[in-house]
């Protein structure tokens, strides 16, 4: 039988791994938000331009897979938020055009660490690090998809349409918005995860720091309640 200091102790803080918890964690958050990237890709490109976009993975890779000319949808006022089609044949936010392949082996390695990281270097109780690490899978998976699938990324998040950059200035591509990359969910998904990654980080940092300070006053704390408990004789 079960005693009752038993029933009462906290379960182990055992490794990632081992836990089905944290497994049920991760895989609950990439489900969604995999599910999320590519429900919202699909529903873009099929009621965004006046007709549905239809791409043929052989046109795509090629390079003759073009978005009809649309004026997009204002989703956000004033100016906060457009939809607008685009093929992003690089990395996030359209860094590195026409790396197909590179980025295909890149993630498949990315989601190999973070797996490796979910696994033995976090903890069951970790929930926060699980939920980022879930985000990053999340969106690597949903962009690999589309370069498996459908030969590129395929976006339509349009931050700040229509508004410049200040007196003149451009990005280096001569664009004068102030946003000029059009992303997706699974951008999002990659970003948040990463910053609530670094966020654990520190937190766990943090909190080894003071659990190390703690363990350094402990003893001379100690050591003057014994001094005092057994004071010297007159």
């Amino acid at each position: 039988m079960t005693s009752p200091e038993q029933m009462q102790s906290p379960s182990p803080d055992i490794p990632a791994w081992r836990s089905p918890r944290a497994w049920f964690v991760l895989a609950l958050v990439v489900c969604v938000g995999l599910a999320a990237d590519l429900i919202s890709k699909d529903w873009a490109f099929r009621t965004v331009a006046a007709n549905p976009v239809i791409l043929d993975y052989e046109d795509v890779v090629s390079g003759k897979g073009q978005i009809p000319f649309h004026d997009g949808v204002r989703a956000l006022s004033p100016n906060l938020l457009d939809f607008r089609l685009v093929l992003n044949r690089g990395a996030v936010f359209g860094i590195g055009q026409g790396q197909r392949l590179a980025f295909v082996v890149f993630t498949l390695v990315a989601i190999g660490v973070a797996l490796s990281v979910f696994g033995w270097w976090t903890r069951s109780k970790a929930i926060l690090a699980h939920v980022a690490i879930g985000l990053i899978l999340a969106g690597g998976l949903g962009n690999l998809y589309d370069r498996l699938m459908i030969g590129a990324v395929r976006d339509f998040l349009n931050m700040l349409p229509r508004r410049d950059l200040p007196f003149g200035i451009s990005w280096p591509q001569g664009d004068t918005s102030v946003f000029p990359w059009v992303f997706n969910v699974a951008d999002v998904e990659l970003l948040v995860g990463m910053s609530l990654l670094l966020i654990y980080v520190h937190l766990s940092d943090r909190k080894a720091r003071l659990a190390l300070k703690e363990s350094e006053e402990k003893p001379v704390t100690e050591s003057n309640q014994a001094s005092e408990g057994h004071p010297g004789e007159g």
